[in-house]
Formats: structure tokens, C-alpha cells, sequence
């Protein structure tokens, strides 16, 4: 998991979240090409508010909560191999220079039909 914008906020959080997912994408098909291996990755992404903070006692965790981070997960848990995925508030956040394949209304676990897209370019 990784979010953008904390603990200070960003007005391209959306945007470097993208670009970090397009990095991790170029650094797979590099491993495969190099070490002659087939891996291929999930990245979900979607923006909103969350609660953060540190947990525990012992061993201490930072660690992220609510509705935006389970969306986030279902962002990947519902999307393609090797591909991103964005919720509609996501997308609605990212500059014109992205293009974007419609997939349309998918169920989501806890959540119903939601529109999402994947990035293109």
C-alpha cells in the first residue's frame, strides 16, 4: 500500500500515484526481461480522505483507514494483470495527458457497481 499526500498534502497526489504505478510497471517488464521470468502486477488506486496513524506498543505501525483505502484495495483486487486501475474520483483528479479505457460499471465487494478506468497512457 502506498499513499500520497501525507501527511502533507499535495494537489497531484492522484497524478504521482500514476506515475509511481507506470515506474513499478517499467521495473516488472525490466525483472522479466532480465531474468527471463513472467511477473505481473495489480495497481488500484483511488482518492479521498483518510484516517492515519501509528498503532502499537511494542512494535510500532503507521497504517491507514476508512472507506478510501478499502475502495483503493478493490481498485486492485477487481482489476486487470499489468494494468492500473482508477476509481472515477480518481480520474476525475489527473490531468488531460492521461487517456483512459473505460471499463464501465463493475460490482464491487461492499460497495455495489462503480465505474472505473484504467490508464492507457
Amino acid at each position: 500500500m502506498v499513499a500520497s499526500g501525507l501527511p502533507t498534502p499535495r494537489p497531484d497526489h492522484a497524478e504521482a500515484l500514476v506515475n509511481m504505478g507506470i515506474d513499478m510497471q517499467r521495473a516488472v517488464d525490466l525483472y522479466n526481461t532480465n531474468s527471463n521470468q513472467h511477473i505481473n502486477i495489480r495497481i488500484g488506486i483511488n482518492s479521498g480522505p483518510v484516517v492515519a496513524g501509528v498503532i502499537g506498543e511494542i512494535k510500532f505501525i503507521y497504517d491507514l483507514w476508512g472507506d478510501t483505502v478499502n475502495i483503493a484495495s478493490r481498485m486492485e483486487s477487481h482489476g486487470v494483470e499489468g494494468r492500473i486501475q482508477v476509481s472515477e474520483t480518481t480520474r476525475d483528479l489527473l490531468p488531460d495527458h492521461f487517456q483512459f479505457e473505460d471499463r464501465g460499471a463493475i460490482q464491487i465487494k461492499g460497495k455495489g457497481e462503480m465505474n472505473t478506468y484504467l490508464i492507457v497512457s
